[in-house]
């Protein structure tokens, strides 16, 4: 039988399977890989963070952010507004045109910036985001701030996010 892995040893595969992987890896599969519990992955994930390891936890798992792969492509944060039922078609809108949803962000007259990392590159992303908030009767982040939130988009360059822009104004999506 193998021995298992120290901590150190473990936190470094646990990059190094991060790395390897194109799709965020949830803790539970983490666990299971490295014959650990799912909180001894939490708790793991959150020393490789303290040291400044660039991991996203998004609604599908782990994912490491690779500041040198987002370089090559162009960022831009932009204010939305719309109802639950629009959020599939926002998405859609964002990644039919060849963007992606990093994140969603709210700003909070009580906790201030609320900020959640969404990885959403793909319809299947959207629909399975959708499905999530539907199954468990989950409310959006944009519900706590009258539908007004941010999203960081990224697309391959800045004409292609300005026809997202253009399109998510033409939907009515677009503040500002």
């Amino acid at each position: 039988m193998e021995k298992p892995l120290d901590g150190e040893q473990r936190r470094e595969k646990i990059i190094h399977m991060l790395a390897d992987s194109n799709v965020p890896i949830s803790g539970t599969e983490l666990a299971k890989r490295l014959r650990v519990s799912r909180q001894v992955i939490v708790q793991d994930v959150a020393l490789l963070r303290a040291v400044n390891k660039n991991i996203l936890s998004t609604n599908k798992g782990y994912l490491l952010f690779e500041p040198e792969r987002e370089a090559e492509e162009s960022k831009k944060t932009i204010c939305v507004r719309h109802t639950t039922e629009q959020v599939l078609d926002e998405f859609y809108t964002i990644v039919d045109m060849g963007g992606k949803v990093l994140d969603v962000v709210v700003e909070h007259e009580l906790y201030g910036q609320i900020a959640v990392d969404l990885i959403i590159a793909s319809r299947q992303d959207a629909d399975e985001f959708y499905r999530k908030m539907q199954s468990n009767g989950a409310k959006p982040l944009k519900e706590l701030t009258e539908d007004i939130h941010y999203h960081t988009i990224v697309a391959k360059d800045e004409g292609s996010l300005e026809k997202i822009e253009c399109e998510l104004n033409r939907k009515g999506y677009l503040m500002g």
